[in-house]
């Protein structure tokens, strides 16, 4: 593995799904049933008029990634503006729900 920081600096932002990208190239985009959160390149056209600006919440993805290393299930967490999405092999789906529920009782 060969790590690179990457140049610019990126934020998360949350607009209507309806709005018009128009030029915005996004890095990323995740549908929401509370709209859409798009991770861009500051200074890409987006101001704070247009969107909300809002960090993605890490503590449960950390803690639920630490859970699955223990568990040995693989997963790929994505965190969007109101919601994270753990996406899992279906073979996992029970380890991870088990990973889940022990972390809810636990008040995360």
């Amino acid at each position: 593995m060969s790590s690179k920081l990457q140049p610019g600096i990126y934020v998360y932002a949350t607009v209507p799904s309806t709005y018009d990208l128009g030029k915005i190239v996004p890095l990323a985009t995740f549908r929401e049933r509370e709209g859409l959160t798009i991770i861009v390149e500051e200074g890409e056209g987006l101001d704070h008029a247009d969107g909300s600006f809002r960090p993605p919440g890490s503590r449960f993805a950390a803690a639920f990634a630490r859970r699955s290393t223990e568990a040995n299930v693989s997963c790929n967490v994505v965190a969007a503006a109101y919601h994270d999405r753990i996406f899992v092999l279906i073979e996992s789906a029970g380890a991870a729900m088990v990973a889940l529920q022990q972390l809810q009782r636990e008040g995360l």
